[in-house]
């Protein structure tokens, strides 16, 4: 509970990019006590979400736009090579799971979910790039789509843009029906552009700026 709550914070911009992670604001604010919160910080520095310095506590890590254009080709090209490894491995039980996740993404964003609409997104990319078999690509996937998750976010706040992505979710559930790996390569690179472009814009002017604690009384948090 603790991680979800403080993810949500960091994803949804409360706790900005250059923010230290106070304990005694954050804790308040979720009604945490320390041992929890510090917990939830070591799990969300696995994710690169947030860093720990030694003797100065956490903070959430402020990336520049050139690099977080850097993940992004990245993630791209991890995607163009799970797609078809994909769709050559994947079971009835494996496209089961990931339509399943698809129907929730669908109802949250009906919903105006946006939180609970992300979770699922990014689940589904996971998902397929899982169903790849390869682990070590796997692995950095998530590292690296941990590390630029709250830039993301920001673009789905673009209400065109999620339900034009709603859609395009919708053409690759299909393409991994028929199990097309070139056709889902081709969707998930230009979905992944397409969403970066607009989530771009939105984080540019603030990419490379420090952002004060959420607390402003100069608590350095956990060590």
């Amino acid at each position: 509970m603790a991680v979800e709550r403080l993810r949500e914070l960091i994803l949804e911009g409360e706790l900005a990019p250059g923010s230290r992670v106070t304990e005694r604001a954050v804790g308040a604010r979720l009604r945490l006590s320390r041992t929890p919160l510090r917990e939830a910080l070591k799990v969300l520095a696995s994710e690169g979400l947030v860093v720990i310095e030694p003797h100065r506590g956490a903070l959430v890590p402020l990336l520049s736009v050139e690099e977080v254009d850097e993940v992004m080709a990245v993630l791209a090209a991890l995607e163009g090579v799970a797609a078809p490894l994909a769709c050559a491995r994947l079971t009835e039980r494996d496209f089961a799971a990931i339509e399943l996740l698809h129907g929730q993404m669908v109802r949250h964003a009906d919903a105006g979910d946006l939180s609970g609409y992300f979770r699922a997104n990014q689940a589904i990319h996971r998902a397929i790039v899982e169903a790849s078999g390869n682990r070590a690509l796997a692995r950095i996937y998530w590292r690296e789509s941990s590390r630029v998750q709250r830039y993301r976010f920001a673009g789905n706040q673009d209400l065109t843009r999620w339900r034009r992505a709603v859609y395009e979710h919708e053409l690759i559930l299909d393409a991994l029906r028929q199990r097309d790996g070139e056709l889902l390569q081709a969707l998930l690179r230009a979905h992944l552009r397409a969403g970066w472009q607009v989530a771009r814009a939105r984080v540019a002017p603030d990419c490379g700026r420090g952002a004060t604690p959420l607390s402003g009384d100069g608590e350095a948090g956990s060590s």
